[in-house]
């Protein structure tokens, strides 16, 4: 319930500061007086947009504050959900700053306005005029069903079930469309996978190849080099061995004479011996190089084969080509391996088709079990708020598919007239009407436990006399179950009140202020005299206001 209420620098109001209590409390004041800048300023904190122009004074930031003690909603999972500090006594903030910036708080956390409203809208409800297009809302008519046909486990059992169903439906249609796509592609990975694997590529190759094609493209380039260097270190006669040889013996001849020279023979023989190595393998080498245009035109064919792989797949060298086939064999497995989860997803949807149609049939069967109750009971409300001869109906039909409340699609019926069937409520019924039916359901609503607050804007509008009377006794009745805030102008309704607020205009030289005050007991006579007299406050009208404040204690 709502136990304080701040505002500050909103449209006329430059600060005020409200306690509420349980029951019903009554607001009332002259038209233009700033009700409505009240409900202006409770709609900030339930999510409403708001910029600069709401500012009083343009030089100071607007402050609206409501303070809720929230114990018996159990709202312990949508704090905790939310990452939210959970208070029995927990605050609602919303601020608005000279640039028309808006900030919102939950007990200090700064939140999202959307945040603010889902927690706004389980903690207060306002009725106005324009609320009553709910009555149209299929969401809203089976939530009043589902109030007295005892539904809510059920209900629960079914929104889980619900949002499963409703992701595995996701799931398998996401892949379904992947899946088709890729099926139908599937011949061609298929082919491009055995086109490479058919190459049995390895790692290495292409660089192997590539040298072996150089060598074998130039073999005979390459044997006379190697054959003429090799003549050149073994020919008869002159040639570097034989003369590094001879290098040996004169140095030999002089080396008990020069003792450097053990130095030189030292260095002659291991380059002779090194040499000697060089000429033996460039000899072999030589001689096993041959030309081979067989070979050669396997290497080529080869290289070919990798080349053109490469070409077709747009990659710069072989180990490229190689990671190609293991994402197209990734591919064809991914492929493979949806068939297997659609197949999974088939059966677990076909699981929770089932039971979505039990737990939606068994609603189904409770909720028609009640209608004959609520409609009688609404029939009966409107009868006694001056629609005599009201005709309350309502129409139960089957959803072809599921929706979140279940397969049913509720619709409201009503009359007024003897002669006229039941139609559509929001088509037929008057303004007034409207309000009377919308009344009717939420009274009956009120013995259903963990309601939010709920604020009635002039649900009494274009009635008067016993009708008037009979809305009073309706809000005092709901004021014993819950928390009921009503706007009015009527003295019936104001007379049945436990609390009594004045709004009122306070004029200065140089502005004007909206400001709020609880009424004492003597002031409440004087308001509802003046409710019903007018301006001048006649003592048959204080007589009178008297006796009505005496029946609405009673």
């Amino acid at each position: 319930m709502l136990v304080k209420l701040f505002v500050q620098n909103y449209a006329l109001i430059k600060e005020l500061d409200l306690e509420f209590e349980n029951g019903l409390t009554i607001i009332t004041g002259e038209t233009g007086a700033g009700k409505s800048i009240l409900l202006g300023a409770l709609s900030l904190i339930l999510g409403t947009r708001a910029d600069s122009s709401v500012l009083l004074d343009k030089n100071e930031k607007c402050i609206v504050e409501g303070t809720f003690r929230i114990e018996e909603y159990e709202l312990n999972e949508f704090f905790n959900s939310n990452d939210l500090d959970y208070e029995n006594i927990t605050a609602l903030r919303r601020e608005i700053n000279p640039a028309g910036k808006s900030r919102a708080f939950i007990n200090d956390t700064p939140v999202t306005v959307n945040l603010l409203k889902e927690l706004g809208d389980r903690l207060i409800d306002i009725h106005s005029q324009h609320q009553t297009l709910m009555l149209n809302d299929n969401s809203f008519q089976l939530n009043l069903i589902d109030s007295f046909s005892g539904t809510a486990g059920l209900k629960n059992q079914y929104r889980e079930t619900y949002s499963n169903y409703r992701k595995l439906k996701k799931e398998y249609g996401t892949l379904k469309e992947k899946a088709d796509k890729n099926r139908a592609d599937l011949e061609y990975y298929q082919f491009q996978l055995n086109q490479i694997e058919e190459a049995k590529l390895k790692q290495g190759e292409q660089a192997e190849l590539e040298a072996e094609q150089e060598l074998l493209s130039h073999a005979e380039e390459i044997k006379l080099a190697l054959s003429s260097s090799s003549n050149l270190f073994i020919a008869e006669g002159i040639s570097i061995l034989s003369m590094l040889r001879e290098v040996k013996t004169n140095i030999g001849r002089i080396r008990t004479f020069l003792p450097d020279s053990e130095s030189f023979l030292s260095r002659t023989e291991s380059s002779l011996i090194e040499l000697d190595d060089l000429a033996t393998e460039i000899e072999k080498l030589a001689v096993s190089i041959e030309a081979d245009p067989q070979k050669l035109t396997h290497v080529n064919n080869r290289l070919d084969i990798i080349y053109s792989l490469m070409q077709k797949h747009r990659v710069n060298d072989l180990n490229e080509l190689i990671k190609k086939k293991d994402e197209i064999k990734d591919l064809i497995d991914s492929i493979v391996s949806s068939d297997e989860r659609l197949n999974e997803l088939e059966v677990l949807l076909e699981k929770e088709v089932n039971s979505l149609k039990l737990f939606s049939e068994e609603m189904s069967e409770k909720r028609r079990s009640v209608l004959p109750v609520i409609e009688l009971r609404i029939t009966e409300l409107l009868k006694q708020l001056g629609i005599p001869n009201a005709k309350f109906r309502i129409s139960v039909t089957q959803l072809p598919e599921f929706t979140p409340s279940g397969v049913d699609y509720a619709d409201f019926l009503f009359s007024a007239n003897k002669q006229i069937a039941p139609e559509n409520l929001a088509k037929i019924a008057s303004g007034g009407e409207l309000s009377r039916v919308m009344l009717s359901l939420k009274s009956l609503l009120t013995r259903n436990n963990n309601l939010p607050t709920i604020i009635f804007d002039e649900i009494d509008a274009g009635v008067s006399g016993e009708v008037a009377d009979k809305v009073g006794q309706i809000l005092s009745g709901m004021g014993k179950y819950m928390q009921v805030i009503n706007i009015t102008h009527l003295p019936q309704v104001a007379s049945r009140g436990t609390r009594h607020y004045h709004v009122y205009k306070d004029d200065t030289d140089n502005s004007t202020f909206t400001r709020v005050k609880l009424l004492s007991p003597e002031e409440r006579i004087l308001e509802v005299a003046r409710l019903l007299s007018g301006s001048e406050i006649t003592e048959i009208a204080m007589k009178n206001a008297r006796e009505l404040l005496k029946a609405g204690i009673n």
